[in-house]
């Protein structure tokens, strides 16, 4: 039998800073993957830009995405994990610790950003494509990436596939959080109207913890706040089943009201940024562009939102929101907790997208646009996709998130043809 897919391993070494080419360097790595069957062939290239910030790329195997089907019938694809994720240099909690200092280890994040994953994409297809451009896929943070790569490098793309990931140009931190408070509030009303036993369940939960020095089997103890996170699944299309199955496992079934062992592990696990705390440390710093600190933007504007006080009913989980408190109580993030108030604090953010290049872009952008989407907001993306040109733009409520996965390959191959002129 054939494996299902044909994999080349790539290892490129980078400047940890481009503008300092022969300072630091760090490794980038990315694997190419095809069609056993037409391995030999010359098949245009597609750089997959995955979500995040923080994710790896996905590893082919039997689970994989149903994109990724779709693209080995006309591409060679090259899963790129973006410097600081999976096996490129990672940036961890071990390696956190290891810096002399939080003003070195915020030096060092800072060049974590948008604009340096570009410049390693582009080292990357200089050395596999020679002069000829690429097409990208961008899913979510991807999609920032790309049109920071438009903004760039327009000379390195051929086409750009973008999936829920077109940012406001000029969104701040606090505007984003303005917009995104309220979608949370209406995904997490909506779940417990499918599951209404899970508002008092969660209540319950809460309720104990609050009384209770409640540890993970890490020792962090589970408070009411970091029980809250787990609201952040819900934007994705199995997230309500996901969040749902988990409180129901919850509560022991021995005497006392003890919460699970099984509970208490996946909520260690879903809850702790062991394999990716970047994008915990990097979350807000997406929106930075020199227009004053992000300053722990949403944790500002939570006094914003009453509904989602502690002690308010129902209960609200949260969700892409990233909090001081967070570096400080959770494992994964404590070697990070001084360098994050310092990116916080940051006035002086390089632009990531540039405006006027977007308006004159003659790259083919094609873009999926999920209008109940709980992490990027609808409106925000569709002004931005009004203000690039060559761009075309499909808004769909079939899918949340996730829908480049969820969809098999169908959203692939339309925005494929979108792109070409053909839908």
């Amino acid at each position: 039998m054939n494996p299902a897919y044909a994999t080349v391993d790539h290892t490129f070494t980078v400047p940890l800073d481009h503008r300092a080419p022969d300072g630091p360097t760090i490794e980038v790595f990315a694997r190419e993957v095809a069609d056993p069957a037409r391995a030999g062939e010359e098949l245009p290239w597609l750089l997959y830009l995955q979500g995040g910030p923080g994710g790896k790329s996905p590893r082919p195997s039997a689970g994989s995405p149903g994109w990724l089907a779709q693209a080995l019938t006309t591409h060679r694809v090259l899963l790129l994990d973006q410097r600081g994720t999976g096996r490129s240099t990672p940036v961890t909690a071990r390696s956190a610790a290891r810096f002399a200092s939080p003003e070195r280890l915020a030096g060092y994040l800072a060049h974590f950003r948008a604009d340096a994953i570009v410049a390693d994409a582009e080292l990357i297809r200089r050395e596999l494509c020679g002069d000829a451009p690429w097409e990208t896929l961008g899913q979510s943070y991807g999609g920032f990436i790309t049109l920071t790569y438009l903004s760039q490098a327009p000379q390195g793309l051929k086409a750009c596939y973008v999936t829920g990931g077109l940012p406001g140009l000029t969104a701040t931190a606090d505007d984003v959080y303005a917009r995104t408070y309220p979608r949370v509030r209406d995904r997490v009303l909506d779940f417990y109207a499918r599951y209404p036993e899970d508002a008092p369940r969660l209540r319950k939960i809460a309720d104990l913890l609050a009384a209770d020095d409640v540890r993970l089997p890490n020792g962090d103890r589970l408070t009411p706040h970091r029980l809250r996170t787990l609201g952040l699944a819900l934007g994705m299309g199995d997230g309500f089943e996901r969040v749902h199955w988990l409180l129901d496992e919850a509560e022991s079934t021995g005497a006392g009201g003890e919460l699970s062992d099984t509970f208490l592990h996946q909520v260690m696990t879903l809850t702790g940024f062991t394999d990716n705390p970047l994008f915990a440390v990097m979350q807000e710093s997406l929106y930075g562009q020199g227009a004053g600190p992000t300053g722990w933007a949403a944790s500002r504007a939570l006094a914003d939102f009453p509904e989602f006080a502690g002690d308010a009913d129902p209960l609200l989980l949260t969700g892409e929101m990233m909090y001081p408190w967070m570096f400080r109580e959770i494992a994964g993030l404590r070697p990070f907790a001084d360098a994050a108030d310092l990116l916080a604090a940051r006035t002086d953010w390089p632009s990531l997208y540039d405006p006027g290049r977007l308006a004159a872009n003659e790259v083919p952008l094609a873009a999926i646009v999920y209008h109940d989407d709980m992490y990027v907001d609808a409106g925000l993306s569709l002004a931005t996709a009004r203000r690039i040109g060559a761009a075309r733009v499909w808004v769909t409520n079939e899918w949340e998130h996730d829908g480049v996965a969820a969809s098999g390959g169908r959203v692939l191959a339309r925005l494929i043809d979108l792109a070409a002129g053909r839908a």
